[in-house]
């Protein structure tokens, strides 16, 4: 056991050095930059002037949004796709598997699950002990299941999904963009030091490497940001596009392909304005969802439209099998806890995502 937890002691410790190899090119190419660059190599104020505003607007953006992806927790699948204590028990003693398997068709009939695994059975992680909802995987890096995961990233150290597919996007647009900025800006320094119309000094070799590195970082992340645009279109996970998602009726890897209007909106939001925006901040008062009360103050975070629903129900392209199910004739009857009781509703967690917000209840009750 202290074995054990030793290695994953080092395991959580060596994941940060991507992170911190990251860490370090943006902090130097910020020194470059502004310093050898700006400060120490330009001598026209105006464009010293522009060149810093509109840095220092791609630099924030882009930490931003780096910061948004490592550290926005991924979202796991809410208490209604956990087993309940009597279903676990008759699942742990049951010893048949297509039993099992039964005792597992009974339960997803209460829930809007579509997706079955490859031997067209109900999902089910027998490390988390729950009914997978669609799209659902185990990370056995994070070790938890992930609502719409599309993979583990060692760059930014999280796992990529429904909580900040988003974010993601918009770190590699924002390092794109951050990319083209300093290479567009230094390229004609590049050609001064280089046939020697400038000085030697420090401030060369900081502008030689800052023009490689910008580039080397554009083109990597070009091909990286273009296809992950194409899964976006096609409403695809990479997981799902490199094993289709199954069916009742059999794989198919377009299931969740709802056209590209759609499909887009899934991931940033109805409001196209608000699609790279990021937050600000303010104070809330909240209210009992259960009896409409003053309950609790916390901090309002304006989000510019996260993703859409809750992580745990997606739109099929074929909705002739969701005209079958008829908890999705009232999406609030699954909703609902069945004792009626505060346990609140699907996908409750510290983070409810809605169009345009993202509440975030940090402070104290008041009843």
């Amino acid at each position: 056991m202290a074995l054990s937890r030793g290695l994953r002691c080092c395991q959580r410790v060596f994941s940060w050095i991507p992170v911190l190899i990251i860490t370090c090119v943006v902090l130097w190419s910020y020194y470059a930059y502004v310093f050898e660059l700006c400060l120490f190599t330009l001598t026209n104020t105006l464009e010293k002037v522009a060149y810093l505003l509109i840095f220092h607007v791609c630099f924030v953006m882009f930490s931003w949004t780096y910061w948004k992806s490592i550290f926005t927790p991924p979202a796991s699948p809410c208490k209604k796709f956990q087993l309940s204590y009597s279903d676990k028990q008759r699942y742990e003693m049951e010893e048949r598997p297509d039993a099992q398997k039964q005792i597992l068709v009974e339960i997803a009939k209460k829930l809007p699950i579509f997706s079955r695994a490859q031997s067209g059975a109900i999902r089910f992680c027998d490390r988390c002990q729950v009914l997978k909802p669609d799209r659902c995987h185990h990370c056995s890096v994070c070790e938890t299941c992930v609502l719409k995961m599309d993979h583990h990233c060692p760059w930014v150290n999280n796992c990529v999904g429904f909580s900040n597919y988003k974010f993601f996007l918009l770190f590699l647009s924002y390092s794109m963009l951050y990319c083209v900025f300093i290479a567009a800006t230094v390229f004609q320094y590049f050609l001064k030091f280089w046939v020697v119309n400038l000085p030697n000094g420090p401030a060369k070799f900081h502008v030689l490497f800052l023009m490689f590195v910008a580039l080397m970082f554009f083109v990597s992340l070009m091909f990286l940001f273009g296809y992950h645009c194409w899964l976006v279109a096609k409403n695809r996970s990479t997981l799902e596009a490199f094993s289709a998602p199954v069916f009742v009726n059999g794989p198919d890897r377009s299931g969740f392909n709802v056209g590209t209007r759609r499909n887009l909106q899934q991931v940033f939001g109805e409001d196209r304005r608000l699609w790279f925006v990021i937050r600000t901040w303010g104070l809330w008062r909240g209210r009992d969802n259960v009896h409409g009360s003053l309950t609790s103050f916390g901090f309002l975070l304006y989000t510019g439209h996260v993703s859409q629903g809750n992580g745990h129900y997606f739109p099929l392209k074929n909705r002739t099998s969701e005209s079958h199910n008829p908890l999705l004739a009232n999406e609030d009857m699954w909703e609902e806890s069945d004792d009626g009781s505060e346990e609140g509703s699907l996908g409750e967690s510290p983070f409810r995502f809605d169009d345009s917000y993202l509440y975030i209840t940090t402070f104290f009750v008041v009843h």
